[in-house]
This record gives C-alpha cells, sequence and structure tokens, in this order.
C-alpha cells in the first residue's frame, strides 16, 4: 500500500505541474485586468522635483540641446506624405524580405511564409530635434532624432501547424546620421546617401501568437530585445553603415584618382611632309579623355619625318574601363595654325595592371575608324604604356546593400612595412576649397597661387567677394615622397587694367608637408598669414602607386 501511495502522489505531481503550468499560462494571457484605472494627471507646475526628472527623458531635444532645431513643418509635411510613405515603405518591406523568406521554407516543415496584412498603420513618426553637423568634407551631415509610436497592422503567416504572427503596439526611437556625399553639380546634388546610428534603438512592440502576447512571458521580451538591438547594431551603429546609390558614377563627375598612367613616346615614322621644303617640325599631344587638365606635350623635332623622342610622360587615371589615351601629332609653324598631321587613341581597358605593352599605332586624319577616302598615308607612331594603379583596399561588412569601403595606401599597414611607406612614387592631390574673410586694402578680386618645387598652378578668379569658393584640384606626380618639402599657398587680388595696385596678396600659408605623408591626407581650414581674419581651406591626399 505505501509503495502504491508513493507512485500515485508521484503520478499526481507529474500530471499537476504542467497541467498548473498550462492553466496559470492561459489566464496569464487571455485575462484581463478588472480594475482599469484612469492615470493621474497634473499640471508640471504641481510636481515635485523627482518627477520632473523622470519626465527629462520625453522632453525634446530642441529644448534639452541648443544645437537640435525644431521642425514642426517637417512633421507636417510627414503627416500629410504618410498614406503615400506609408504603401511605399511596405512594398520595399515586402521585396526584401521575400528572399529572406524563402531561405526558411523548407526547414522545419515550414512550407510557406508571408505578410498577410502589412501596414504601418496611421500615425506617423515624429522629428523631435534635427541637427546639421558642419564638417570639412565634401557632404551633408544630417541628424534628425525620430520618435514612432505607431498602430501598425503587421500580420505574418507561417505554414507549419497555420498559425499567424500579429505585430501590435509598436514603438521605435532612433538617432540616425544621414550623410548626403558627395556633393556634385547635378540633381539631386548628392552620388549617395549614407544612413547608420548613432546609438542602439528603443525598439517595442507586442507579438501576438495563437491569440495570445508572446513578450508577455517572463524572459522572452528581454530575449527577443537583446536578439533585436544587437542585429541592428552589427549591421547599422556607427561605423556601420547602409549605403545608398542615388546617382550612377557614370553619369556625374565624382571619380577620383584610382592610378597612373606611365606614357613613353618612342618614335615616329614616315610622318607627312607639310613645309615648303618637303620635311615636317613634329611634336606629340597627349591627353586622356575626360579630363580638364591642359595636355602633355613632347618636344618639337626640327624638319625631320622619322623623329625620336624617347619621353616620359604620366597621366592621372580616374576610370581606366572608360578612359582612352589620345594621341595627336601636330607640324609646328611659327606663325599661324600648328598643322595636325594625324591622330590615334588607345583604350584604357586594353592594358594590363602594372605590364608595359607596346603599341605601333597607324596615324588616322580624325578618328580611330579609319575613313575609306583618305587614302594618303600618314605614317605611325611607337608608345609604351603602363598602367600603374594606386593601391586600395575595400572593407566589406556583411548586410543587405551595406559596403563600408576605405581607400588605404601603404601608409596604413603594419610599422614593418615603414620603409616600403617612406619611398616610391606617388601622386600629391592638392584641392583649394575656398577662403572666408579675405579682404584686400583696394579690391577684392581673391585667386590662389599654389607653388610646389617650383611649379605654380593658379584658381580661377572669382569678383568682388571676400568669401571664393573654388573647389579647385590640382595634381602633382613624384617620383619620392614629400617628407621635407613644404607647399605654399598665396590669395592674390587682382584688378583689370594697367597700374599701381593692380595686384596685392591678401595672405598666404606655407606647409609642411611630412604630417600628409605619414596620415595620407590633411583637410582642414588654416589662418592666412599676413591676413586680419582670412581663412583658407585646404585638403591636401598623399596616394602611393
Amino acid at each position: 500500500m505505501a509503495f502504491l501511495s508513493t507512485l500515485t502522489g508521484i503520478i499526481g505531481f507529474g500530471m499537476g505541474v504542467p497541467f498548473g503550468l498550462l492553466l496559470g499560462f492561459y489566464f496569464f494571457i487571455y485575462s484581463k485586468p478588472k480594475i482599469v484605472q484612469e492615470p493621474i494627471t497634473r499640471r508640471v507646475s504641481q510636481l515635485d522635483n523627482t518627477a520632473l526628472l523622470n519626465l527629462l527623458h520625453d522632453i525634446p531635444l530642441w529644448v534639452k540641446c541648443p544645437d537640435y532645431e525644431r521642425v514642426d513643418w517637417l512633421n507636417k509635411i510627414i503627416a500629410d506624405m504618410w498614406p503615400y510613405l506609408n504603401k511605399a515603405i511596405c512594398a520595399s518591406i515586402r521585396s526584401m524580405t521575400e528572399p529572406m523568406f524563402a531561405e526558411y521554407v523548407g526547414m522545419f516543415q515550414i512550407k510557406t511564409i508571408a505578410f498577410e496584412n502589412l501596414s504601418l498603420g496611421t500615425i506617423p513618426p515624429d522629428i523631435y530635434g534635427f541637427k546639421i553637423c558642419e564638417t570639412n568634407e565634401n557632404e551633408l551631415v544630417l541628424e534628425p532624432a525620430v520618435r514612432w509610436a505607431g498602430n501598425p497592422n503587421i500580420v505574418l503567416v507561417v505554414k507549419v501547424l497555420t498559425f499567424r504572427i500579429t505585430v501590435v503596439d509598436m514603438q521605435i526611437l532612433v538617432a540616425p546620421r544621414v550623410t548626403l556625399k558627395p556633393l556634385v553639380p547635378t540633381i539631386p546634388c548628392f552620388a549617395n546617401v549614407s544612413v547608420s546610428l548613432l546609438k542602439r534603438p528603443e525598439i517595442d512592440f507586442g507579438l501576438n501568437v495563437l491569440g495570445g502576447d508572446l513578450m508577455s512571458i517572463p524572459g522572452v521580451y528581454h530575449i527577443i530585445q537583446r536578439t533585436i538591438k544587437m542585429q541592428i547594431a552589427s549591421l547599422y551603429l556607427w561605423p556601420q553603415s547602409l549605403e545608398i546609390p542615388i546617382l550612377d558614377p557614370s553619369t556625374v563627375a565624382i571619380n577620383k584618382p584610382v592610378g597612373i598612367l606611365h606614357v613613353k613616346v618612342v618614335r615616329a615614322h614616315k610622318l607627312l611632309k607639310m613645309d615648303f621644303l618637303g620635311t615636317s617640325d613634329p611634336y606629340v599631344k597627349l591627353n586622356l579623355t575626360g579630363e580638364t587638365l591642359p595636355a602633355k606635350k613632347t618636344s618639337i623635332k626640327k624638319r625631320n619625318l622619322n623623329p625620336v623622342w624617347n619621353e616620359k610622360f604620366k597621366l592621372v587615371v580616374k576610370d581606366p574601363e572608360s578612359q582612352v589615351l589620345q594621341l595627336e601629332v601636330f607640324d609646328w609653324d611659327k606663325v599661324g595654325t600648328h598643322d595636325r598631321l594625324g591622330m590615334q587613341f588607345v583604350p584604357l581597358k586594353l592594358l594590363t595592371a602594372n605590364e608595359t605593352k607596346e603599341f605601333k599605332l597607324d596615324l588616322l586624319k580624325h578618328t580611330f575608324i579609319a575613313d575609306p577616302y583618305d587614302k594618303k598615308p600618314r605614317g605611325n607612331i611607337v608608345i609604351e604604356l603602363t598602367y600603374a594603379p594606386f593601391r586600395e583596399e575595400s572593407i566589406k561588412v556583411d548586410g543587405i546593400g551595406d559596403v563600408l569601403s576605405r581607400k588605404e595606401s601603404s601608409l596604413d599597414r603594419p610599422s614593418e612595412n615603414s620603409s616600403e611607406v617612406l619611398s616610391g612614387a606617388g601622386l600629391l592631390s592638392v584641392t583649394v576649397q575656398g577662403a572666408e574673410d579675405v579682404e584686400g586694402l583696394r579690391h577684392n578680386n581673391p585667386y590662389a597661387v599654389i607653388r610646389f618645387r617650383g611649379d605654380k598652378k593658379k584658381t580661377k578668379k572669382i569678383k568682388k567677394t571676400r568669401h571664393p569658393l573654388w573647389n579647385e584640384e590640382f595634381q602633382f606626380m613624384l617620383e619620392e615622397p614629400p617628407l621635407n618639402d613644404t607647399i605654399r599657398i598665396q590669395v592674390m587680388s587682382r584688378r583689370k587694367g594697367i597700374g599701381f595696385h593692380s595686384k596685392e596678396c591678401l595672405g598666404k600659408l606655407d606647409i609642411n608637408l611630412t604630417d600628409v605623408v605619414h596620415n595620407g591626407r590633411i583637410n582642414t581650414k588654416y589662418h592666412l598669414m599676413n591676413s586680419k581674419n582670412g581663412k583658407i581651406h585646404v585638403d591636401i591626399k598623399w596616394t602611393i602607386v
């Protein structure tokens, strides 16, 4: 009897505990409180210090932080557009999630996963603060503070046992950073949108499964919250970002230098006779398509139809897939225009990186397409081409559509390569963005003059302004890093006519390039010497081949 009594007790306990847990879970999920009281409301002036401190979290950022703006007008625009934004966002969510759901079909006996209903509701998000950050980069940085307590209608159907998952009472609090870069002179005036989160988002919602709120189960809420925050942070928490291309790079001038083309003009053979005595004085002009810089020129070979130059040139390459090397042979004349003897083109996509290739090209009259009516032989030209790309490395971050790209010269590599870093050829790029508060004694028509190793370059002149914007880039190809060199930039003013004080210096600046070589880039504003309040914005880069 004692044994049967013990056995019966064990069986009863084993059956009672699961039954009690199920019964408790049922009442916990489905029962509603019978006593519901309205919250007590008071005037702010009647609250004590403790209550006021608890309310600080809900005060808009434009109240707490002076650098945040109040943007009620923007919230009004979002509210009016919300019915259309809702449909557009939901359509994007469907297209993004369909391939993700397809990966799980067939696993764990899952037949289908699909949204039965997908709507973000009628309540739009609220921007309770807006900040614009000023930087020295060619970009616009926006930091909106977004809060959304919506009434979404989201029903996800997972066909295993045909149960539904419904998302209700969603609340989101995020602090994104939106960067529009680079700024370009093509509508909408920026090529890409980069979105990242400055801190982990606050997300709260209810999850109804089989008629009950799954988030009400102790422990489940915290697990789901932690998982969501970790996943979002791994993808979009700064410095990770979501990159959204807006403009096709081929349609806007946003390409940056990616390498150097080494050109050796060797010789020409059987050129046309253009001079009275049956000879020519040939020279060669060469440049890359898409460039606005002046063409390079060889020396002039007097009275020679078979000239030998063996002269070397370096050209900056921005797009090796589309750019073409253009060669033109001219006959030099002391008076009048120079006669063109012939021309040819070489697409850079024919070259292999870091390999020298020799070309023997028959000169044509107009284009690279042979003219059937032009029977006159124009001779040929021999050149050697080598394309040397810059050292470049991209770091990709796993995620949907995200790529975090970074250019890295060998200066960023470990210290054991420092001897290699501080030697070798490279490109020094100097971009003079603009100046502020430059003022001349007699006139203000500022332009900048860059002097480096005996070379002199100028920006365009801006008339009648104290705040000129040039945004002009100048390039210097060097055989060795400019470790001990200094570059001088002067802001000058010039007026028309000849007379006293037609030109004056508004300020100058000497920049030591040692830091540029070690850091790869310096982008800052400098105070001008011999100027009361003048500043100049200069961006200098050193890239190793």
